[in-house]
């Protein structure tokens, strides 16, 4: 609102003590090469206005077509000289393995000069020091590597390099390479969630994901595919005998405190080096613990207040090996289990390649499956832009209508506007970049844009028309006139956003807003003056339907 007062205020002033008044007044305004280029098209799309509408939804149904192509992200990557590992080694994975085996991938890293710094994080993610990053929950089958680097280019290169280097040496695990994204990021982008009752059976759910698993896996824009519940962990079984247990006064708690002293370690102290404390921990050697299955019913059990222990195999029926899922996750209190995958390309172009196959999936009675990822973020971005689009509608047509006192006008305004994705759709296909949430804004500014022009031309021409010309003249005159300030205000727009082409985060917009604003002066200058003259019913004089 600032900036338009200044523009019909200052800019007179300005005008008044900067512009010369030239000598010969007389002379023809329109003897450019601009207006004499503008001038027969001009005609030719007033006399043929049926045929240019035509013409102009032709392109407008090709575009709708070939938006199809143009690539979807919700958000791009950052553009930051870093860069993230995640380390997925199978579930139940000590933690001490873990960070043996991360030893040979942090050498890795090191040996390259492009690689300033690595900082290793074992059993859960980073804190959470960039906002998009949310820190991932505590594994002990988890860590994190945040790798920096000299430059964004850096990063650029070593990653597919880094990705088949892992692929090929660490097989034992799943490892993910991936830049650090902007705004809503998915560590999983493609998701699809099947769920069932509070008691849904387990084996149930993980039959429908290891379907979608398979579906997923066969797709070449697949790099990764898993669960969240991932893979099954053994467990030991001891069958308590509590006939046996009551005579030697053992309890359950008894056991428990045995086997956890045993194998996981109990402390019994505290060390203290320098600011650090260290804890003592009571347990069997390595070569007990390795064998423990083998030798688990030898395990000596003391009951409380007593001096002599017993072996764990006489107060128990049987002592087995079972699996059993280690987590299970829930989703609005039903049981559900989520297909994760990590694309080698974009996010909706594996979900689109596989979206007929999942959703064919049969379900049982009661359950259901909904996608959620990166495609979900996206979904609730774009539906919380209507709340705030729907009155804005209202409030542009209120204005529009009151402005031209009528109908008609502000319907061919509207009418243009669903021709920019012409220009839309051309520049995204041609420059090979992606639209998303950020182009959706260009789009949207675009559109006010669209609309101010369009106003600037029809004011106009009720201008001539009030000074007495003839619809046909009227229209003529009026385009003449306003092509200057349209294809100015075009020109200085697109120039004022080409810095953006440069900027990871922008440069869809950029791209959005300078082919749709390009072609956008086009529509202006003559889809505007076709529909009014349909509209309107503008006559053409026989001495301009001579005219070629």
């Amino acid at each position: 609102m600032l900036s338009w007062e200044l523009a019909v205020t200052i800019t007179p002033l300005m005008s008044i003590g900067l512009i010369k008044v030239p000598k010969d007044s007389e002379g023809d305004e329109y003897s450019g090469a601009m207006f004499r280029i503008f001038a027969p098209m001009l005609r030719v799309c007033l006399r043929f206005r049926v045929a240019v509408v035509v013409a102009f939804v032709a392109l407008l149904v090709v575009s709708g077509i070939g938006f199809k192509w143009v690539d979807q992200l919700f958000f791009p990557s950052a553009a930051r000289a870093q860069f993230m590992v995640d380390y997925w080694a199978p579930e139940g994975t000590k933690i001490q393995q873990v960070s043996a085996d991360l030893k040979v991938l942090e050498e890795k890293l090191q040996e390259d000069e492009r690689v300033t710094a690595v900082s290793t994080f074992i059993g859960r993610g980073s804190p959470r020091f960039y906002l998009p990053v949310s820190p991932e929950d505590p594994y002990s089958s988890y860590a994190q590597l945040v790798v920096n680097t000299k430059s964004y280019k850096d990063v650029e290169d070593i990653l597919p390099g880094l990705q088949k280097w892992a692929d090929e040496n660490i097989a034992q695990a799943e490892v993910i390479t991936r830049k650090f994204g902007i705004g809503p990021y998915e560590s999983w982008p493609v998701q699809a969630r099947f769920s069932g009752p509070a008691i849904a059976d387990p084996d149930i759910l993980r039959g429908l994901a290891d379907q979608a698993v398979t579906i997923m896996e066969r797709s070449p824009d697949a790099a990764l595919v898993r669960t969240d519940w991932r893979n099954k962990v053994k467990k030991i079984v001891t069958d308590y005998d509590q006939v046996n247990a009551r005579w030697t006064s053992i309890t359950r708690t008894d056991i428990g405190d045995a086997t956890r002293r045993a194998y996981d370690g109990l402390a019994v102290g505290v060390y203290r080096e320098k600011d650090k404390a260290l804890p003592i921990m009571l347990r069997h050697v390595d070569a007990e613990r390795s064998q423990f299955i083998d030798h688990i019913g030898e395990l000596q059990i003391r009951p409380f207040a007593a001096i002599e222990s017993i072996p764990l195999s006489q107060i128990t029926k049987s002592i087995r090996v079972e699996w059993e899922d280690p987590m299970i996750w829930r989703w609005d209190r039903r049981r559900a289990i989520t297909v994760q995958a990590v694309p080698s390309t974009l996010a909706t172009k594996l979900r689109d390649g596989v979206l007929a196959e999942v959703e064919a999936i049969e379900l049982p009675n009661g359950y259901s499956m909904e996608w959620d990822g990166e495609y979900r973020s996206s979904l609730d971005a774009q539906q919380s832009l209507i709340p705030g689009m729907i009155p804005m509608a209202v409030i542009i047509l209120l204005i529009i209508v009151a402005l031209f006192n009528g109908f008609k006008q502000p319907l061919i305004i509207i009418l243009i506007i669903p021709f920019m994705l012409i220009g839309i759709t051309s520049g995204l296909l041609l420059t090979g970049q992606p639209f998303g949430f950020v182009a959706l804004l260009g789009a949207m500014s675009l559109a006010g844009m669209m609309i101010k022009n369009a106003i600037v031309l029809l004011d106009q021409i009720n201008f001539e028309l009030a000074d007495g010309k003839e619809p046909y003249d009227a229209v003529v005159e009026a385009a003449m006139s306003r092509l200057r300030p349209v294809v100015l205000a075009a020109g200085t727009t697109i120039l004022g956003v080409i810095p953006l082409l440069q900027d990871v985060f922008w440069k869809a917009m950029a791209v959005t807003i300078m082919f749709g604003l390009a072609f956008g002066t086009l529509l202006t200058m003559l889809l505007v003056p076709a529909l009014y003259g349909i509209f309107f019913k503008v006559d053409i004089p026989k001495k301009s339907a001579e005219e070629k």
